[in-house]
């Protein structure tokens, strides 16, 4: 292969990687800092755990609604031009909710001790609610970017590496809001815990609009998957768009639709979302209320479980699927959960008195948890393949966001009614339901592309494009 082709390629690509990470590294920053702050929320504004965990649950919703329809949309659209859009978007909401209390003198937000009204209730959840929205906007366009990138032989290392944004988001709010700005400005501030990581998301936004291409092709490289060490370079094809509508709809239908294979993983993703929703969520109020670990080193836990846990078990997760599985993320997907299972079985059983040894089993339980939490998405993409990996990703988005439904409000209403042992009990419960469904299919093929590649050939015949 010419060399000055790999060279460019390489560049595009871990550019691409690079800055799909911080990007999306800041979608977190205006999502996960109100779990942080809701403890403060509690404590300032009398918000009850029942209407937190409603506000995840609605919010969680919205999500996955919105990864469903973005999905569809970005393997249609452009892809930078969404990602940009939504983290923009969620930038303003997050502006607006740190201003909330301030609009006092204007709307009856307050009464008379201080604390949060019917009306400031309304206003904090439907803002909460847009920004479901706005952050469904995030995912699918990077799914879809790292397939059309990446080649299957390499997405699960590559990919991993970018998942890892999760964590690193989610942590590095954690540190922001809860050991920075709580810490060393009281509860009284949480109002910065929104406004601080929306001007780093604004910067997001113009990194993606301008510093993002959509495909190889708009920068003359032919497709990843074509590229090959001991032959000759293709050239970079723009298909017809004809061709190109035509083969979405019949993939769409074929690849997604009635694959059982991608039906088992977005429905599993629903139980792996329960386990990481009840430690990203409410991680910081448990440790607070069930364990009696201040604000400060609950954070702290929390942001080690996501720093520490989360980016080594997705790293582990990639390299190991590729090296060890074949490029079969459903293998990894199973061993991640039945271990986040374990750990957090562990953490239930093990006495308030050793609360270091507890700590260290929800660290762990992040480590196990973020392997198919990142696998998922990448086993989708390969079983449906690169043109609609997006539409694949979008039905395991809305399937896993429903979670929050048991995750947010149902957690918090238990939480409240039976205590924090009854949550535990739950989860246990519905990791235990995720790891038999991912057992079903340990035999499936990594990828779904020599299954697509007849479809695609029929589709050419169809239409008359000889030789796309």
């Amino acid at each position: 292969m010419d060399q000055s082709i790999r060279k460019k390629y390489n560049y595009w690509q871990w550019r691409t990687l690079i800055i799909l990470m911080i990007g999306y590294a800041m979608f977190y920053f205006v999502r996960k800092n109100f779990s942080i702050v809701m403890p403060a929320l509690e404590s300032e504004l009398g918000l009850s755990k029942a209407k937190l965990g409603l506000f995840l649950t609605l919010n969680g919703i919205i999500y996955g609604v919105s990864r469903f329809v973005n999905g569809f949309l970005a393997d249609r659209v452009s892809r930078k031009r969404m990602m940009a859009a939504g983290l923009f978007l969620s930038a303003l909401v997050n502006i607006f909710i740190g201003f909330s209390t301030e609009m006092n003198g204007v709307f009856n937000f307050l009464d008379a001790e201080g604390k949060a009204t019917a009306g400031l209730v309304v206003f904090i959840g439907s803002l909460w609610l847009i920004n479901g929205y706005t952050q469904g906007m995030g995912f699918p366009p990077c799914g879809s970017l790292m397939a059309h990138w990446i080649k299957p032989s390499e997405l699960a290392t590559k990919q991993s590496i970018w998942n890892s944004s999760h964590s690193i988001g989610a942590g590095l709010v954690a540190v922001l809001c809860g050991t920075v700005i709580l810490q060393h400005f009281s509860y009284s501030a949480w109002q910065w815990c929104f406004f601080v990581p929306a001007m780093l998301a604004i910067a997001g936004a113009l990194l993606i609009l301008f510093g993002l291409k959509d495909t190889p092709a708009s920068v003359g490289l032919p497709d990843p998957e074509t590229m090959d060490e001991n032959a000759p370079a293709k050239e970079a094809v723009v298909e017809d768009p004809a061709f190109t509508k035509r083969a979405y709809d019949v993939l769409l239908k074929k690849m997604v639709f009635q694959n059982p294979v991608v039906w088992i993983l977005a429905v599993s993703n629903f139980f792996v979302y329960v386990i990481r929703f009840t430690i990203l969520d409410w991680g910081a109020t448990f440790l607070t209320q069930d364990r009696g670990l201040s604000i400060q080193t609950a954070s702290s836990v929390v942001a080690a479980s996501e720093l520490i846990g989360g980016i080594v078990g997705t790293l582990l997760a990639g390299w190991a699927t590729d090296r060890f599985f074949k490029s079969k993320s459903q293998r990894t997907c199973l061993v991640g959960l039945f271990g986040a299972t374990l750990c957090f079985f562990l953490f239930w059983l093990t006495p308030r008195s050793l609360n270091n040894l507890a700590i260290v089993w929800i660290i762990m339980a992040s480590f196990f948890v973020y392997m198919p939490q990142a696998l998922i998405g990448i086993a989708l993409s390969n079983q449906a393949t690169k043109r609609v990996a997006a539409s694949a990703n979008g039905i395991a988005g809305i399937l896993g966001y429903a979670s929050t439904t048991v995750s947010g409000l149902v957690f918090g209403v238990i939480a409240e009614k039976l205590g924090w042992n009854s949550v535990f009990e739950v989860a246990i419960a519905f990791g235990v339901i995720g790891i038999i469904l991912l057992a079903t299919i340990w035999k499936a093929p990594a990828d779904g592309y020599a299954k697509a590649a007849p479809i695609l050939e029929g589709v050419r015949k169809e239409i008359g494009e000889a030789g796309a």
